[in-house]
């Protein structure tokens, strides 16, 4: 499936009945945020606001895009009620080829272009989306070009920025962020300010790969094209030489001041909770704001259960599965279950054990740690399933022997809501493994108990007598009974 642009997808999502267009006048501040926070957890469809109070009729806001595993199967071009584990799969497959982007020379993005001093960011309907944020934030679901000015690549990232002057954005890039790591080690030591354009409203396609886990020096744009079938077409900016998406409804072209910081947050953010005080972020100046006729205001209305429980888990769990692959643990599977807001893996390995266990939280914590708990099975539970997972956890994990913990500083995780001001500042934590396997020294035969299951425990003919009369005795095809 190709998706032109954000209003193609948006039509799909309405046809399939997975977008609520919202026609009454709501506010911007906090009334917004509410209705899609509210939607998010009850799994309902992506909203699109059509009228936005105190903002002309031409300004809309679209919702939380792929915050539900349906719409990431729309995206993909599978049935809405594809389960997760197809879609995983299907992710997995499109995402081993690249397409290089293509440049043009305009796109629907400059239909409106505002320059300098006629630059007002307060005019586009960014929401107060949280009740107790520190300002209205306008980069939420949106996608960050930057440069390493050294190597020539080009990164593109999810980063949050909140509105702080008319033409000023404040940020929080994190250090260990490959845009804060370009930041702090190219443009900081010269001090010369860096260019970035943050992306609005893109193609559903280019804002994945924009979430997704990638290694340094990856073509995010080419991922993209991959795994839409098609390249990317890009467009140069008006005040710098990066290229942004063609079709994207907003782009604000900026640049990060090296010299300067300013107050950001506190913020309601992706783990379910509004996580720290009002700090020093980044300081952004605004040099250009380019978008479509009618522009669609793309946000991501963070908390529990939000666009990073789909796609950024699923694309953290595949980066997992081919890091340990590189370090000699082949995974079967690996799944990040979307009500751990990214704190929590399910790493599902042939034969386990205390060494295999120790070995793949050092692994995930080396460079920069995101999870805090990991759960590591064997392949006869599904790690899909979280029913089985909590089995496996609560009578295989031995509880004085099967826990594994690493500790570090300066590479944890800052948003984890359990971790102290003082380990946040020192980004200091610890990330624990439950080895939820079988000792490997035990034998498969006798000492490893038989699963009191429908599948382990009666004779393959007794299984299939009972699946081929199973309607008969009066169930459904589900489990239930018929009434």
């Amino acid at each position: 499936m190709i998706w032109q642009d954000n209003r193609e997808f948006m039509e799909a999502l309405r046809a399939s009945g997975d977008l609520v267009t919202v026609g009454e006048k709501v506010s911007w501040d906090l009334e917004l945020g509410a209705i899609s926070r509210l939607a998010c957890e009850r799994d309902a469809p992506a909203v699109w606001f059509k009228r936005i109070a105190d903002y002309p009729e031409e300004h809309s806001v679209f919702a939380n895009p792929l915050a539900t595993w349906r719409r990431v199967a729309i995206l993909l071009g599978l049935k809405p009620d594809a389960s997760v584990k197809e879609i995983y799969r299907e992710y997995e497959r499109r995402d081993q080829s690249l397409i290089p982007p293509v440049q043009v020379s305009t796109g629907p993005c400059k239909e409106v272009v505002v320059r300098g001093d006629d630059v007002d960011v307060f005019r586009l309907p960014a929401p107060m989306l949280h009740d107790g944020d520190g300002g209205r934030y306008i980069g939420t679901w949106d996608l960050v070009v930057s440069r390493d000015p050294d190597t020539n690549w080009t990164n593109w990232g999810i980063y949050r920025f909140m509105l702080h002057g008319r033409r000023t954005l404040t940020g929080f890039p994190r250090p260990t962020s490959h845009l804060g790591k370009i930041f702090q080690e190219r443009f900081v030591p010269k001090g010369k300010p860096m260019p970035i354009a943050i992306v609005i409203g893109a193609d559903p396609f280019s804002h994945l790969a924009a979430s997704a886990t990638v290694a340094l020096g990856t073509d995010e744009a080419a991922l993209a094209g991959g795994m839409r079938g098609a390249p990317v077409e890009l467009v140069r900016c008006e005040t710098s030489d990066l290229l942004v998406p063609a079709t994207a409804e907003i782009v604000l072209e900026a640049e990060v001041l090296p010299d300067r910081v300013s107050l950001e947050g506190p913020y309601g953010e992706y783990p379910g909770y509004r996580t720290g005080e009002m700090g020093n972020g980044i300081l952004c100046r605004v040099n250009a704001i380019t978008h479509r006729r009618r522009p669609i205001l793309t946000v991501d209305a963070t908390g529990f259960k939000d666009d990073s429980t789909t796609i950024t888990s699923m694309t953290g769990a595949i980066s997992i599965k081919r890091r340990l692959a590189k370090h000699g643990i082949e995974a079967a599977d690996v799944y990040v279950p979307a009500e751990t807001a990214v704190h929590a893996a399910v790493v599902s390995v042939p034969r386990g054990g205390p060494d295999v266990c120790r070995k793949i939280v050092e692994i995930l914590t080396s460079r920069r740690a995101l999870l805090s708990k990991i759960f590591v099975v064997e392949t006869d539970v599904d790690p899909f399933d979280m029913e089985a997972v909590m089995h496996a956890f609560a009578t295989q994990c031995h509880p004085a022997r099967g826990i594994h913990v690493v500790q570090y500083e300066g590479r944890a995780n800052t948003l984890t809501p359990c971790y102290s001001q003082e380990e946040r500042l020192a980004k200091r934590g610890a990330t624990v493994g439950f080895d939820c396997t079988w000792p490997p020294d035990w034998s498969r035969e006798w000492d490893v108990p038989v699963r009191a299951t429908f599948n382990c425990i009666f004779p393959e003919a007794v299984r299939q007598r009972v699946l081929r009369n199973w309607k008969a005795y009066g169930f459904d095809q589900d489990g239930g009974r018929n009434r």
